[in-house]
């Protein structure tokens, strides 16, 4: 580029509307080509598009970055690296890789993942979820004992209802350590809210390392672990996904 090269009062002003319409990323990208002498070897098209993409990936880069402050993942940075393919790990890749598609989440189907301690279950949802982010979709990752406590302090501060309706609109809630939590008649009745509020129109992941066949001895209340368990753990409406290989935090060492 030639230093020498100034932008002209036409193209001075076109930046100056264009930033003043919020469109930075294009007055940038049209800056630099408007001081770059070779631009004209470029067709028209091929330009246009650079100025327009440009613009549009800094918009996408903000909304994906608020989406995930939102989300309040455990992993931010979580990937669907090659580990998924060690052996050792015993996963269904297949699985995996069709899970990373979000065509579930579209649906509003369930997913099951369960398996041994540190088997990866966690970061493996929290990869699954910047899936689903990176398709604009609304996601929240939090531990079951945090779901409650918070469901329980909005009961005492009278906004229950609003916290169960911005959970029920969430495209995908994660909810992680599933059976470490104490469950009254008031806990069981508040998850049956939640998961009720999301039957069928939005997904929810469910993290546990108890096997799924012993979820219902986790719900005190047996009619409420009835109520949720059909609702979470239905054929046909949740995946499953088992995590029994080796620890990773033996392998992180």
């Amino acid at each position: 580029m030639n230093e020498s090269i100034s932008l002209n009062k036409e193209e001075l002003l076109l930046c100056e509307r264009l930033r003043s319409l919020r469109m930075s990323g294009m007055a940038d990208a049209f800056e630099t080509q408007m001081l770059d002498p070779n631009a004209d070897l470029v067709p028209f098209m091929e330009r246009f598009s650079s100025i327009v993409n440009n613009e549009w990936q800094i918009r996408y880069n903000k909304k994906f970055n608020r989406l995930l402050k939102k989300a309040h993942l455990r992993y931010p940075d979580a990937d669907l690296d090659e580990s998924i393919y060690d052996p050792a790990r015993k996963l269904d890749t297949t699985t995996v890789e069709r899970l990373a598609d979000c065509h579930w989440i579209d649906e509003g189907k369930n997913l099951l993942i369960t398996g041994m301690t540190s088997s990866g279950k966690t970061y493996l949802s929290n990869a699954l979820c910047i899936s689903a982010l990176r398709q604009m979709k609304t996601v929240l990752y939090i531990r079951a004992n945090t779901l409650m406590l918070e469901l329980e302090q909005a009961r005492l501060k009278t906004t229950y209802l609003e916290q169960v309706k911005s959970l029920s609109r969430l495209d995908l809630l994660a909810i992680d350590d599933f059976g470490l939590m104490e469950l009254d008649l008031d806990k069981c009745r508040d998850l049956f809210e939640v998961i009720d509020g999301r039957d069928g129109r939005k997904s929810t992941i469910i993290i546990s390392q108890f096997p799924v066949s012993s979820w219902f001895d986790l719900l005190k209340e047996h009619t409420y672990a009835d109520a949720c368990l059909a609702r979470i753990t239905d054929k046909r409406h949740s995946y499953r996904l088992e995590m029994n290989g080796i620890s990773m935090r033996e392998v992180n060492k």
